[in-house]
Parts: C-alpha cells; sequence; structure tokens
C-alpha cells in the first residue's frame, strides 16, 4: 500500500512522455525489493533449521564415548546442507535488494529459532515461570514481526547496477573514505583497549565485531551484485575490483568470526544475539546507506517509519533473548566455601583458588602460557624438629623424623 501510493506521488512529478517508462521501473525496484526480503526471509529460516537440526544432534549423541559420532548421522548432515542452503539465500538477496532492507531482516532468524526452541528441541520451562519466559518471547516475537513488516514496507528503494564502474565510483567518494578513516580509527582504538588494557566489555567486543561485519555486508553486496550481472551475460569478472571485494569480505568474516567466537567465551549467547544484532544492524545500515546512498531520494516518513521499524525489530529481538535459559559455565576448581563444614574462605577478598582466566570448550585452554606458574606447588616453611630443642617455636608446620625402631 505505502509502496504503490510512494509510486503514484513519484509518477505525478514526472512528465506524461516518461509516464510509462516510470510505471514499469518503479515496479520492477519493488519486484527486486520483494524478491531480495524473500531470499533473506527463506535463507534465515533455513538456517535456524538447520542449526537446530545440529544441536538436536548434539543433543541426542551428549552420552556418546565418540566426540565425533555426529559425523556419521544424517540429521547433521541435512544441517549442514540446510545452512550452506540459507546462507546462499541471504548472499543472493543482497543483490536485488537494498543493504539496509536486507541486513535488518536477520531478526527472522532469532524468531524462527525461539519458535523451534519450544516446539523441535522440547525446551521447557517450570509452571511458575511461564508468564515471566512464555508470555515475553511471544511478545517479543510479534514486536519483531511488526517491526520486520514495517522495514519491509518503508524500505529505501534505491536500485542501481553493480558494474565495476558502479562500486570504483563509489568506493574513492569522499563520504565513504571519510567513513572508512572513521571506522578505521575507532577499530584500532577498540582494539588496543581489548588487547592492552582488558577491555572484556561486551559492547567492546561486539563493536568490533559489527564494525568488521559493515565491511563484510558492504563487500557481499557487491560480490553478490556482479557475480548476478555476470551470469546475465554482463561480465564483471574482468573487473580488479570484484576480486578486491572478495578478499575484503573473506577477510572481515573471517575475523569477524574470531571476535564473536572470543565474546560467545566470555558471555552468554542471548546476551550476544540480542546485542549484537542491535550493534551489527545499525552499523551496517550506515554504512549502505554512506556507501551504497540507500537514502537518497526517500522522503522523510519513509525514513522515520524505517527507522521505527528498526526500533521496534530490536525491541523484539531483545525481549526474545532476555529470558532464555544461561548456560551453566564450567569450574574448573572446587569451590571451598561452598563444602559442609568449611568455614569461608574469602576473606578480604583474597581468594584462595588462583583465577585461571581460560576457556574449556571442547577441551582447548586459552592464555595458557602461565600455566606451569598457576599449577606450581606451594612450598610451606619447614622445620625439622630436633629431640631436646626447645628454641623452635611459632612455625606452623613441623616435620618429625622417626626411626624405624620408633
Amino acid at each position: 500500500m505505502e509502496g504503490a501510493h510512494s509510486a503514484d506521488l513519484q509518477l505525478q512529478q514526472l512528465p506524461p512522455t516518461s509516464s510509462a517508462v516510470s510505471v514499469s521501473e518503479v515496479s520492477f525496484s519493488y519486484k527486486e525489493n520483494l524478491i531480495g526480503a524473500l531470499l533473506a526471509i527463506f535463507g534465515h529460516l533455513v538456517v535456524s533449521i538447520a542449526l537446530n537440526l545440529q544441536k538436536y544432534c548434539h543433543i541426542r549423541l551428549a552420552g556418546s564415548k565418540d566426540p565425533r559420532a555426529y559425523f556419521k548421522t544424517k540429521t547433521w548432515w541435512l544441517g549442514l546442507f540446510l545452512m550452506l542452503l540459507g546462507e546462499l539465500g541471504v548472499f543472493a538477496s543482497y543483490a536485488f535488494a537494498p543493504l539496509s532492507l536486507i541486513v535488518p531482516l536477520s531478526a527472522v532468524s532469532v524468531i524462527a529459532s525461539a519458535i523451534i526452541g519450544i516446539i523441535f528441541i522440547k525446551e521447557k520451562w517450570k509452571p511458575k515461570d511461564f508468564l515471566r519466559r512464555y508470555v515475553l518471547s511471544f511478545v517479543g516475537c510479534g514486536l519483531a514481526v511488526v517491526g520486520t513488516y514495517l522495514l519491509v514496507t518503508f524500505a529505501p528503494n534505491s536500485h542501481e547496477k553493480m558494474t565495476g564502474e558502479n562500486i570504483t565510483r563509489h568506493l574513492v567518494s569522499w563520504p565513504f573514505l571519510l567513513y572508512t578513516l572513521v571506522e578505521i580509527i575507532l577499530f584500532c582504538l577498540l582494539l588496543y583497549f581489548y588487547k592492552e588494557k582488558n577491555a572484556n566489555n561486551i559492547i567492546v567486543v561486539l563493536l568490533l565485531v559489527a564494525l568488521l561485519g559493515s565491511m563484510t555486508v558492504v563487500t557481499v553486496k557487491a560480490v553478490a551484485g556482479m557475480l548476478v550481472l555476470s551470469i546475465q551475460g554482463n561480465l564483471q569478472l574482468d573487473y580488479p575490483i570484484f576480486y578486491v571485494m572478495f578478499v575484503c569480505m573473506v577477510a572481515t568474516a573471517v575475523y569477524q568470526a574470531a571476535f564473536l567466537s572470543q565474546a560467545s567465551q566470555m558471555y552468554d549467547s542471548s546476551l550476544i544475539a540480542s546485542v549484537g544484532y542491535i550493534l551489527s544492524t545499525t552499523v551496517a545500515i550506515t554504512a549502505g546507506a554512506i556507501f551504497y546512498l540507500d537514502f537518497i531520494g526517500e522522503d522523510v516518513l519513509h525514513i522515520c517509519m524505517f527507522a521505527l521499524g528498526c526500533l521496534i525489530a530490536f525491541l523484539g529481538v531483545f525481549l526474545i533473548t532476555r529470558n532464555r535459559k544461561k548456560a551453566i559455565p564450567f569450574e574448573p576448581y572446587i569451590s571451598m566455601d561452598a563444602m559442609p563444614g568449611m568455614q569461608n574462605m574469602h576473606d578480604k577478598g583474597m581468594a584462595v583458588q588462583p583465577d585461571l582466566k581460560a576457556s574449556f570448550s571442547y577441551g582447548a585452554l586459552e592464555n595458557n602460557d602461565n600455566i606451569s606458574e598457576i599449577y606450581a606447588p606451594a612450598t610451606l616453611p619447614v622445620m625439622q624438629e630436633e629431640h631436646g630443642s626447645r628454641s623452635a617455636t611459632g612455625v606452623p608446620y613441623r616435620v618429625l623424623e622417626h626411626t624405624k625402631k620408633e
């Protein structure tokens, strides 16, 4: 409805001689938006089903002695195939619709995971937690659906052929060069605080992921668009910019996955899903608006409604992930003060057990350069007591030597 009304307003401003051509162009642009949105929604749904299939396979084989027994099951391989199919659909969607429309649609995967997790994996909650968990989750799903509808309805309608000349022109434009400079400076500052100052705040880590992700989606759209044009007969693979974009896409995706893996070792997956979705979507939309000029020519009402759809989708994803079960972290040491009959041994903030900052996921340790120092046996002052000696006093531990006759 809104798309047709906007198209009518645009046609009223055009001369009569060009109205027939404009009708076909406008209708084709909205058709491309619809194709891209449907591909993205399909891809995210299939990816959610694939992840839950693999999760179901891991749950069934949790007690197996073979840690790689899931490789022998058809369910796990079916999940892998569906995951590749879904990612291919998401990748193809960037070639048809604007980047600002495709990126926020990742909320569909959160909605699908919440529903499939309840039905398929049979995640059960206590009856007393029904209002606190189910109702908020269903409200979150409803808000996410409403936000997605607003995103699709009021999405920008900018379409440009992803030719080598157009991408090169956008790449060397001064708005994107300025944005890239600001992003590089911000990324270096965050990386310095994260690595050197041990600033492990979730905002810092996920902002690094979002900055890399913004470059990933920009390059993905360029690569996907050039591939589609090449398939249609307009060969674009002989442009060097295609290979530059492809290398940047792979590199940023790999480093993005590395930082996301580090974040998953420090924080709960539900918190990462909500905060990561909000930060990544915001930064990616900003990058797309600057590089591809998505919002040029759009009226203020459409931009405001699109922003409202993003905010509603953000709130929906936050409510969905807020009440998920949190995984119980593996504790490498026994808490001495939790043992019956033991006094509290953590007085004055001094912990008896050493603080081992390591990940025990799949048996892999991290930051274990000083592991020998941590596990070095403590030495106690020992004095051998001689018979008849009265001068040795105040020694907490003594070792008595006895002969075989004694």
